[in-house]
């Protein structure tokens, strides 16, 4: 895997972005972790889980760590799909846009709940297949 990408399986959004990524990854080039499987800790012992709760997490195969949008920017690029979230990595956009990126971590269940109207998926009504 070029890329694993640690999200957050309760969140309908987080889990939409992953299943669209997979859609468009036609050389499997990303690698899908959720952060609540329960062996998650043996498997990435140096995923720390709470953080990776707060800002998605990518472990790239030369064994680096990307973040936030970072991850969404690798990921999306690595899929040859929309190239206009490069624009959101230029240093005069990457500030701002690093911001509104954790406001949307920090409240996606809620945007979820008003985008989809499920706040969580705690019941397993919606795993990527």
């Amino acid at each position: 895997m070029e890329l694993t990408i640690f999200y957050d399986g309760t969140c309908p959004l987080c889990l939409n972005e992953m299943k669209q990524l997979k859609r468009y990854d036609n050389l499997n080039r990303i690698g899908l972790e959720d952060i609540n499987a329960a062996d998650i800790n043996l498997r990435f012992p140096d995923l720390d889980v709470v953080h990776a709760n707060t800002v998605l997490h990518g472990l790239q195969a030369d064994g680096s760590w990307l973040y936030g949008l970072d991850v969404t920017s690798k990921a999306w690029g690595l899929t040859g799909k929309h190239g206009w979230i490069k624009l959101l990595r230029l240093p005069l956009i990457k500030p701002v846009a690093d911001l509104a990126y954790l406001a949307f971590a920090r409240n996606r269940y809620r945007i979820s709940y008003l985008l989809t109207g499920q706040k969580r998926c705690d019941n397993g009504n919606c795993k990527i297949k």
